[in-house]
């Protein structure tokens, strides 16, 4: 059977950023503290990464494409010196990946400068532009392509016609903004946080022994530099923390509710991060055992497909008797790379980073347990691969629903006719895997793993969007 797909590489899905900043009545080493928290949400964004630091009312910025170990070094973060600052790590979704949208960025107030860090997407920037900037000239830019520069841009704009402060600009533009967002701001002396009105991002805050203040896309964050973690950021809550040792919070107006993206327990949080109580390894691991018991085949041995399949595989075998192995092996060298290898090479390009292990898997039936297909060209690699290892039967357990729509909300997700389980059903992409079997979770099912029942974001499963989808899907344009 044909796949509908375009037969090029599968990307692997990409969380657009991870947002991180520290406040500090005394000390002003805050450099090497934002490296650790920015290494910590590494997997949140691998094209660029930025650290801004506000030393009184002197601006620091430094920040470039690469991975945060690539871009910083002893000597500049010795430079990075003050008492208030904000990181950031950014992938690209439609917005190019390019040095002007590398983030933190930087808009100019009548106090001094202010600078943004953003994680989310903003699904209607007219409305945004014509709200806040319809009586700047044409000609005249936000500074760079995403929604990220325009809502900086917004706040600067107001603090200029109100002559107010960053708090009260931050309510006024933010209550104004569609989609979703998590961001950090920051001025020379207070640090602020805060989420759209349905929380679909993350965003946590915490403080140390010390008494700095810490705001972080997760909790893993926190711990890297020693904070103690107090809370999430609600939705629709600004907090605001000051140098005086103050923190204070207001809410947007209008109503608010609890949408988490559920995909951030699925795939793209880290295992030790802790997300509405719950570390999202025991989530998964409760995913794989009702992956069991909703979806039982006989096998010899079960199988991540590493890394985020790891805790689901393991449930999996606890529920089912089934003995886990770990019959593919990860490349953990393997980032991002700046060779363009040839087309022979580039349809390899999975063994750069999986390699099975023929001896163990050889004659064997094999449960592979991974957390979700998109596209399915990986998948497809993938099998192709266990094949030649030898293995004799391949039974493909699938820790989420079938991912049918794309996501408006901050995740770099195709389009409905690129995503396999909206073009083909169960059978079909059964027998285009070349699979004994296939079977998924339910969305119901991925409900019931959480330990605290609530409604989460569900979109890209079940096309419902609580925060809207754009009217225009080219001003879809995220962080």
């Amino acid at each position: 059977m044909n796949a509908p797909l375009n037969a090029s590489v599968e990307k692997e899905l990409t969380e657009k950023c991870g947002v991180f900043g520290i406040l500090s009545a005394k000390t002003r080493d805050l450099g090497p503290l934002l490296y650790y928290g920015l290494y910590a949400l590494q997997h949140r964004g691998q094209e660029s990464c930025g650290i801004a630091v506000f030393d009184n009312d002197q601006l620091l910025l430094h920040k470039a494409m690469g991975l945060v170990n690539q871009v910083f070094n002893e000597t500049i973060l010795s430079k990075m010196a003050g008492q208030v600052g904000i990181g950031h790590t950014r992938y690209s979704t439609t917005g190019d990946s390019n040095m002007e949208n590398a983030q933190p960025v930087v808009a100019r107030s009548p106090w001094g400068a202010i600078v943004l860090a953003h994680n989310g997407n903003l699904i209607d920037l007219e409305k945004l532009k014509q709200r806040f900037l319809a009586h700047v000239p044409v000609q005249e830019d936000f500074g760079g392509q995403t929604d990220s520069h325009l809502m900086a841009r917004c706040i600067s704009e107001v603090m200029y016609q109100r002559r107010c402060e960053l708090l009260e600009a931050t309510i006024e533009v933010l209550q104004h903004c569609e989609g979703a967002f998590s961001v950090v701001l920051a001025v020379g002396d207070r640090l602020i946080a805060a989420r759209d009105r349905y929380g679909i991002r993350p965003l946590c805050m915490g403080q140390t022994e010390a008494g700095l203040r810490v705001v972080a896309s997760e909790t893993s964050a926190l711990d890297i530099v020693g904070a103690r973690f107090e809370r999430d950021i609600a939705p629709g809550e600004v907090v605001v923390f000051r140098r005086d040792g103050t923190v204070d919070s207001a809410f947007l107006p209008g109503e608010r509710h609890n949408r988490f993206c559920i995909f951030e327990y699925v795939y793209f949080a880290r295992p030790d991060s802790r997300l509405h109580g719950q570390t999202v390894y025991d989530y998964r691991l409760n995913l794989g055992r009702l992956l069991a018991q909703r979806q039982p085949v006989e096998a010899d041995v079960v199988i991540p497909v590493p890394d985020s399949g790891n805790p689901a595989a393991v449930g999996y075998s606890q529920a089912s008797g089934i003995p886990y192995v770990e019959g593919l092996i990860k490349n953990r060298y393997v980032g991002r790379t700046f060779i363009n290898p040839s087309q022979e090479l580039r349809e390899q390009g999975l063994r750069l980073k999986l390699n099975p292990l023929a001896d163990i898997l050889r004659g064997k039936r094999v449960v592979v347990v991974d957390d979700s297909i998109v596209r399915g060209n990986t998948s497809q690699r993938l099998v192709q691969m266990l094949r030649e290892a030898g293995v004799k039967e391949l039974h493909l357990r699938i820790s989420s629903a079938p991912v049918k729509h794309p996501c408006f909300y901050g995740i770099d997700m195709s389009t409905e006719s690129e995503l396999l389980a909206n073009q083909m059903s169960l059978e079909e992409i059964r027998q285009w895997l070349s699979v004994e079997s296939l079977a998924y979770l339910t969305v119901e099912d991925m409900k019931t793993a959480l330990s605290k029942p609530f409604e989460p974001c569900t979109a890209c499963f079940t096309n419902l969007y609580p925060a809207g989808r754009p009217t225009d899907l080219a001003e879809a344009v995220g962080c």
